[in-house]
């Protein structure tokens, strides 16, 4: 992947995927969570904006259907481990949205985000694509 490219990271589901457009350094551009069935128009828009070098798509619940899909794109799809990635992304979520009112109370492991979280995992897939392509680059 060159400096200046993107990655697309997916989180897919059965009935919803989130995803994240993210530069080379890990910046979030865009991200958003939609139904399986406008999945593909709404990335298409995302990779029209240019300069998507790959999508890496989370390796979990319905990836293959969600990735025989998206290769009409004619982006490269890389497979990424998904484990933890639910956890992390709650804990991402309530760094950037922390707790209110009673709720601060309450110990972050046990509290659960108002709002569903799939394009906080899309962060973390496409960020650790992005990890893994620098560990590979990087002399041993």
């Amino acid at each position: 992947m060159s400096s200046g490219g993107r990655v697309l990271g997916v989180d897919p589901g059965r009935s919803k995927a989130g995803y994240a457009l993210l530069e080379a350094d890990g910046t979030v551009l865009n991200a958003g969570i939609e139904p399986i069935e406008r999945l593909f128009e709404s990335l298409r828009l995302v990779v029209a904006g240019g300069r998507t070098e790959v999508i890496a798509l989370g390796r979990g619940t319905n990836s293959k259907a969600i990735r025989s899909s998206l290769e009409p794109l004619q982006v490269p799809i890389a497979l990424v481990d998904e484990f933890e990635t639910t956890r992390a992304a709650r804990t991402l979520y309530f760094d950037e949205h922390p707790p209110r009112g009673w709720r601060r109370l309450v110990p972050r492991g046990l509290l659960l985000p108002e709002r569903p979280i799939d394009d906080y995992a899309a962060i973390l897939i496409g960020r650790r694509f992005l990890a893994r392509e620098a560990a590979a680059r990087s002399p041993s």
